[in-house]
């Protein structure tokens, strides 16, 4: 059985931790595979976004700590390449949870762009619990999603947000009823207006929302969509854009575009 498996619909990847009766949880070899097929769809010209999930009844059940051995920062380093791989990832990223994401999964959720949920998710940090440090950026991940309050209550007070409390504290965009299936179908019609657009001007707006997000005023933010800009609308795509919107024009004078 293929532990990670990759599969392509029309522009966006789907790529599913495979290990259900082991709750998807992370061994070094599936956060490398991880790790790879993330690469693959980034140098795939045909992948313009990508879901992230796990086969049912988990999301992903954290770190199989007992593969760490006796080399424990490399080993977590190891275990954290997978979810830093989407974290880094240049193409935009969406975690379908259908599930429980424990400890290094609920790490994998963050580190999507966007998270959707099915009625059985759960988001649990459990580090505390497992008497473990939080690592791989978890901390700063979810402060930033959540804020400092209910990052503080997941992390030390054991509060575990479900579907329902996961979308009111902004962890999640929205909750989708149904099997896994119906969840990891409505993750890629997310996906789908990305997957449609000019592939380069995707990868050019996730990398300013990037930028502008630690960018410290308006002002600056200003200054860096516009080199983007100008730069989008010296592409072939804008210029047939532009040569379709004149030729409508032109067909009709008083249409509007």
């Amino acid at each position: 059985m293929t532990d990670v498996l990759l599969e392509r619909r029309d522009g966006v990847a789907v790529i599913t931790l495979n290990d259900p009766d082991r709750r998807n949880a992370l061994t070094l070899a599936m956060s490398a595979r991880l790790a790879a097929l993330v690469a693959e769809c980034e140098g795939d010209p045909g992948v313009s976004a990508i879901v992230v999930t796990g086969a049912p009844p988990a999301f992903c059940a954290g770190a199989d700590l007992s593969v760490l051995g006796e080399s424990r920062e490399e080993g977590l380093r190891g275990i954290y390449a997978g979810f830093l791989a989407v974290a880094r990832c240049s193409l935009p990223t969406i975690a379908a949870v259908g599930g429980a994401a424990v400890g290094a999964g609920l790490n994998l959720a963050l580190a999507a762009d966007v998270r959707l949920a099915g009625p059985k998710a759960r988001f649990d940090a459990r580090f505390l619990q497992l008497g473990i440090h939080p690592g791989g950026g978890m901390t700063w991940m979810l402060q930033r999603l959540v804020g400092p309050q209910t990052a503080t209550a997941m992390t030390l007070f054991k509060q575990i947000p479900d579907a329902a409390e996961a979308h009111r504290v902004g962890l999640t965009v929205g909750t989708v009823e149904g099997d896994h299936a119906a969840l990891v179908d409505a993750a890629v019609a997310l996906a789908a207006p990305a997957a449609a657009g000019p592939r380069d001007l995707v990868l050019s707006i996730k990398r300013t929302l990037r930028t502008t997000a630690a960018l410290a005023d308006h002002s600056a933010a200003v200054e860096t969509e516009l080199v983007a800009q100008v730069d989008s609308m010296a592409t072939p795509a804008f210029a047939e854009l532009l040569a379709s919107m004149k030729a409508r024009i032109s067909g009709n004078p008083t249409s509007t575009p």
